[in-house]
């Protein structure tokens, strides 16, 4: 039996990025990398690949950085994790040993059981396997009628998507009152989903799918609240996703309330020598200190970062204290980002905050033929002006916007320190100096705060 000084099980962004800077920080440490299927995908690129991308093959994802930094990988599912004897036993029946073990196992789809017929032939899932999305490609290539239930991003998105092929009609049905809500505030939630409407997806917010009526043991249609009643070739369930940690359970790790692997601020987990990472372990939310439930690449990875550094002995300091989500997606061309604090779930945690917006084109003079309205949303603390949250929407720079607002958040910015923010423009690229949306929304939230006092 082959021993490994490092063994990581799972081979999304989280296990590659963890894989690959612990191999750069200890090339003298050996390292396995396992992993359930020989070819991966980018999460986030799935649902373009039913348009967009029209080919799975082109949102392939693997772990070639982490093999290049001098790890092995090997396609091979794990059955059991042995922690008294440090080993895990495959489902080829080989088993190997190891002096530190990281979960990175990801996330599965949320089954709804609770739906009558949600088990049905041809209701299908956004499951991150390459195996399970080629198949769903091929399949739905003869459908005609599609119903996806859920409307955040990964329904949405891949509701736009199938909507642009032609010769489908596709229904979104989502139980808010918007699409996005979990996300974004419900100015925006608004706006994206009066963005998705004005696409050929038939929206249906307010909505709940009652039952999923079939023939043969094959969907048919899909009775929703409202009374009506939708043809369906077949139905996309997509109402969230929930830690992939049967495998840690049955070995003995604790749960959190959420499902997750229970970690502290380093990903460790209570067992000596044994890490978790990703989607499959727990996350703390910046601004309340309480269990939360993101599940993004973008965190995974910063997780993985600080893991990887940190997996033999703490070199680098872990600089946030809990996980901040932001969020973005386009759909029908507008551009939508969020980060922190917003007016929804402001309220829910009880953080009192005041939102101050400023709107104009994205690049200089607005007569220029590709210009873009472009709306920045502050959400302030209105007793120092601490940044508590951001929203962005229009261009696409709301993308790369949302990331300074995300690590003005981190690191505590106020909107007096925003306003003297030394900035870069260029007619082609941004906004105008004189009208930068992001300072002029800081000069607004400050006008607000002096007014509430």
């Amino acid at each position: 039996m082959k021993t490994y000084d490092v063994i990581i099980i799972g081979a999304g962004p989280a296990g590659i990025i963890t894989g690959t800077t612990a191999r750069k920080n200890n090339p003298e440490k050996s390292m396995l990398m396992l992993k359930e299927e020989e070819k991966g995908l980018v999460p986030c690129g799935i649902p373009y690949i039913f348009h967009s991308l029209g080919d799975v093959d082109k949102n392939k994802m693997g772990p070639k950085p982490f093999i290049e930094a001098g790890g092995e990988v090997l396609a091979d599912a794990v059955e059991e994790v042995m922690l008294k004897e440090k080993q895990v036993r495959l489902k080829s029946g080989k088993t190997f040993g190891f002096g530190k073990l990281v979960f990175a196992t990801g996330s599965l789809p949320i089954v709804p059981k609770f739906i009558p017929g949600y088990d049905l032939k041809n209701v299908f899932y956004i499951k991150k396997s390459y195996n399970y999305i080629e198949h769903l490609f091929n399949e739905l290539k003869n459908k005609k009628n599609i119903v996806i239930v859920g409307g955040g991003f990964i329904g949405a998105e891949v509701a736009e998507q199938l909507a642009l092929e032609d010769g489908k009609k596709v229904s979104l049905v989502e139980m808010e009152e918007q699409c996005f809500m979990r996300a974004f505030s419900s100015e925006l939630s608004k706006l994206a989903t009066d963005a998705l409407r004005e696409t050929a997806v038939d929206v249906y917010t307010s909505t709940k799918v009652e039952k999923i009526k079939g023939k043969s043991g094959q969907v048919e249609k899909v009775e929703l609240s409202n009374g009506e009643s939708l043809d369906a070739d077949a139905v996309i369930m997509s109402i969230g996703y929930r830690p992939n940690t049967e495998l840690a359970e049955k070995a003995g790790f604790p749960l959190n309330k959420m499902g997750a692997i229970v970690v502290d601020n380093y990903e460790r987990t209570t067992v000596k020598d044994v890490c978790a990472v990703g989607d499959c372990s727990q996350t703390i939310g910046f601004l309340t200190g309480n269990l939360d439930n993101i599940m993004l690449a973008s965190t995974a990875t910063a997780e993985a970062r600080v893991l990887g550094y940190n997996l033999f002995g703490i070199k680098v300091k872990k600089c946030f204290i809990g996980t901040l989500a932001v969020f973005s997606t386009e759909i029908n061309g507008l551009a939508m980002a969020g980060a922190g604090v917003n007016e929804s779930n402001a309220a829910e945690a009880n953080v009192e905050c005041i939102s101050a917006k400023f709107s104009d084109v994205d690049r200089h003079p607005a007569s220029f033929s590709d210009t873009s309205p472009l709306t920045v949303k502050l959400y302030v603390s209105p007793s120092d002006g601490h940044i508590l949250g951001g929203e962005v929407w229009g261009s696409k720079s709301a993308g790369e916007i949302i990331n300074t607002i995300s690590l003005a958040i981190q690191k505590g910015v106020t909107v007096y320190e925003l306003i003297s923010y030394q900035i870069g423009t260029h007619p082609l690229l941004t906004a105008a100096p004189t009208k930068a949306v992001l300072i002029k929304a800081a000069e607004m939230a400050i006008t607000k705060i002096k007014q509430n006092k």
